[in-house]
This record gives structure tokens, sequence and C-alpha cells, in this order.
């Protein structure tokens, strides 16, 4: 009978962090650069009803392209989110950071399928001529898609500055600039009672999924030792 010879277990760190940042950024700008070459883009939730329903009636081919983008833009995300979080425990946080970066990041994931659906259900020819059902959808759309994925993409990003800040993993002017962008993301709520507040909402995504690429790019596989300082050297006696 043969001993098994005892391998050594290496930590995963599963794929690279940047590369996913990147392509759900990727992902988004095709589907909105797409979607306006092939008719506009989908109007404010705050436009007349008349110009929302107009244009679900008239351009379903750029709701349904940019639905798709959106959608495969989401499957990054949630892939960044959990090998983000996993990263972060093999750095040795312990703090609820690695786990409010791994919820954050699957419920805008989520949020951000969610909303691609009801685009792509309001490109549907049986829905898309009912003016109550296209209003009621394209805001639930903007809901899911804006507001409830950017506040939970601001929950992914503190998730990750906090510690990052905290144990030195990442830079510091860095580490704070995604501070800001998360609470920029967490102010974007506002857009539920002002009008106004809803250029927070592009405003925080964009910047925050630069940042996601940067911090990526950045954030160590494992963590630095720190070199133990040489003792001080007693003077002999007289």
């Amino acid at each position: 009978m043969t001993t098994p010879i005892p391998t050594r277990s290496r930590p995963q760190g599963g794929p690279p962090l940047a590369p996913l940042a990147g392509l759900a950024l990727a992902l988004l700008v095709a589907g909105l650069a797409l979607s306006a070459a092939l008719g506009g883009t989908i109007p404010s939730p705050f436009a007349e009803p008349a110009t929302i329903t107009g244009f679900f009636v008239s351009e379903p081919d750029a709701v349904r392209v940019g639905a798709f983008f959106l959608f495969g833009s989401a499957v990054p995300l949630a892939l960044f989110a959990a090998t983000a979080s996993s990263r972060l425990r093999t750095l040795g946080v312990t703090a609820p950071g690695a786990t409010i970066a791994l919820a954050g990041g699957v419920l805008s994931a989520a949020m951000l399928t969610l909303s691609a659906l009801l685009a792509w259900v309001l490109a549907r020819p049986a829905v898309r001529g009912e003016a109550p059902v296209v209003r009621a959808l394209h805001d639930l759309s903007f809901l899911t898609g804006g507001v409830a994925h950017v506040v939970f993409l601001g929950l992914l990003i503190a998730g990750i500055a906090v510690p990052g800040l905290l144990l030195g993993l990442l830079p510091r002017p860095v580490a704070i600039a995604g501070l800001a962008i998360a609470a920029v993301a967490e102010i974007a709520t506002v857009s539920l009672l002002l009008d106004g507040a809803g250029f927070l909402l592009p405003v925080a995504r964009l910047s925050g999924l630069i940042w996601l690429v940067v911090a990526g790019f950045l954030l160590p596989r494992r963590r630095p030792r720190r070199t133990p300082e040489p003792a001080p050297v007693a003077e002999p006696s007289a």
C-alpha cells in the first residue's frame, strides 16, 4: 500500500480583477453606443409620457440591443464581486468589508440584470403599444438599473476601498477616491425625491466602474510582508 504524497495547497486567486471590471465597462459603453446608433438613447423616466411611449414603439431594435449588452455587463460584475471578496479574505481582511463587497456586487449585478430584462420586455410588440404598461415597465427598469444598481455598486466599491485604505492594500489616493465615489453613489438615492439629482447616477456608475478597473490592477494577490525593524545595538559600556 502506497502512502499518498502530500501536496502543498496554494490559495486560488481566481480570475484577474481588472479585465472583469474592464469587460463590464466595455459592454456598458458598447450597448449605449450601438443603441444610440440604431435609434437613440432611451428617454428619461421624467420625460413626457408621449415621448417615452413613442420611443419604444419606433425603436424596438435599439431597445433590444441595449438590453442585451446591459445584461451582458452584469455577468463580469458579479464575477468581479465574488473574486474581489475572496481576494480580500486571502489578504487577511477579517472585517465586514469583504462581505459588504460581495453583497453589494451581487445585488448590483442582480439589479442590472433585472433592468435589462425589463427593457427587453419593453421591446416586445404586444407590450410597446400599451402606454400605461410601457410607462410602468420603463420606471421599473430605471429604478433597478439606475438607483438600485448604483447604490449597491457603491457598497461594492466601499467594501474594497475601506480595507484598501486601512490595511494599505491600495495606494492612499486610490482608496480615498473610491470612498468619494461610493459616497456619491449613496447620495444618488435622493434622485428618488429630486428629479434634478438624476445626473448623479451616470456619474457614479461610470466613475465607479473605472475605479474598479484601477483597483483591480492595484489590489495585490498576496499581502506584502513587512520587514522587521533591526533591533537597536547596545553601546558598549566604558
